[in-house]
């Protein structure tokens, strides 16, 4: 390590991020929100699998579906935020790896092993949602992660075919 974060920034980005319950109305761009994903994105996982997927829910409609399947105390908050990252992954993410780690043949590690893939695909992408929010903080961003959803209810709505109207990374 060459050089540490300020004392401000170390501020912004953990002693004084906590959980944002209510937003400012600014509009978020496409742009700012492709700002967040090319800072994340180089976060380490694990064999450098990348597996988060993310799809952005910037229209009323998309917010009014997400809220549909969260718990009344989180249908609000999702209501008046002027985004809101879904944070799924992929379970083909090993097709990617001769790419993304080029140093040994990753992709045998995984293909015919469904519980790896599943394990990996999850702890690294939830891995990569801590470097969103991370990054969004760093960007100057205010978060409000959210466990409180019905899974089923979102991969179903969200689902790739379902996603026109999103903008997905």
């Amino acid at each position: 390590m060459t050089s540490r974060l300020s004392e401000q920034d170390l501020d912004l980005i953990f002693r004084s991020a906590r959980t944002a319950n209510t937003y400012h109305d600014r509009e978020v761009t496409i742009e700012q929100l492709r700002e967040i994903w090319d800072l994340m994105k180089w976060g380490p996982t694990s064999a450098n699998s990348m597996p988060a997927r993310i799809v952005w829910c910037m229209s009323e409609e998309a917010k009014a579906t997400l809220a549909g399947c969260a718990s009344a105390g989180n249908r609000k908050k999702i209501l008046s935020a002027p985004v809101s990252a879904i944070i799924g992954m992929d379970l083909e993410f090993h097709e990617k790896l001769p790419q993304l780690y080029p140093a040994a043949d990753a992709r045998s590690w995984f293909v015919g092993n469904e519980q790896v893939i599943r394990d990996t695909a999850f702890r690294n992408a939830s891995l990569q949602g801590a470097y969103l929010i991370i990054a969004a903080r760093a960007l100057g961003f205010g978060v409000g992660p959210m466990s409180g959803f019905d899974n089923s209810a979102v991969d179903e709505a969200f689902s790739p075919a379902r996603a026109s109207g999103r903008i997905s990374s």
